[in-house]
């Protein structure tokens, strides 16, 4: 009978290895989707005490980090990593990012590290725009784009090169026409028109948005 089945119930009091741990921290990671989990969140759903977990690994970071699994609350985050998790989400979304949406994947912050540094959501979006629009399409290696500029340029774009280009085709892919706004899975990737390692430069005339299934798709192409 069913109510019959053998079942294994932890004692209280019983150790519990490290390992165990850090196995329940990415159950619970896995389960609500997500690449972190908060104190809050593993007391309702963990099969241990999270006190049990910060205690043996120093702090609830720690643990975390030990899990390989992103930081759920850290402080003092530099500005370029809080917009680069703005810049994610908005590339995810093919649109302007809602807060409720830092809770789930691509995001890597929560909401609390945006509020304590900007004071708002809304402030956090206004000094990201600012930021990324501020320089123009900036190259890599800090040089504003210039076609007499001679010096190579490195091959990933900066943040707010990828703003640019994303922005410029409207958060769609140019190959395709598919956008994450429309189609919800897609995703798009800032991609070399000339590859890079044929000479291509990181450069806003040589950038153009694709989906990842397009994007694959050309670099089969010139691979062959």
């Amino acid at each position: 009978m069913k109510n019959d089945d053998f079942k294994i119930v932890r004692v209280s009091g019983m150790p519990v290895s490290s390992e165990d741990l850090l196995a329940d921290l990415l159950r619970v990671a896995s389960a609500t989707g997500k690449g972190t989990v908060g104190q809050k969140e593993y007391h309702k759903v963990g099969t241990y005490d999270y006190s049990t977990i910060i205690r043996r690994f120093g702090s609830w970071n720690k643990a975390l980090v030990a899990a390989d699994l992103s930081i759920t609350n850290e402080v003092n985050i530099h500005d370029d990593k809080l917009f680069e998790n703005l810049l994610a989400l908005w590339q995810h979304y093919g649109r302007q990012p809602r807060r409720s949406e830092l809770a789930n994947s691509p995001s890597t912050i929560s909401q609390s590290p945006y509020n304590r540094r900007f004071g708002s959501w809304m402030a956090a979006l206004e000094a990201f725009v600012k930021y990324a629009n501020d320089s123009g399409a900036d190259t890599p290696d800090g040089q504003i784009n210039n076609e007499v500029t001679r010096r190579k340029t490195g091959r990933d774009p900066s943040l707010r090169l990828r703003w640019h280009v994303l922005q410029r085709d409207r958060f769609t892919c140019l190959a395709c026409g598919k956008s994450p706004a429309l189609t919800p899975g897609v995703e798009l990737h800032v991609d070399h028109i000339t590859p890079w390692s044929k000479g291509g430069k990181t450069v806003l005339e040589n950038l153009q948005t694709l989906c990842s299934a397009c994007n694959l798709g050309k670099s089969n192409v010139y691979e062959g």
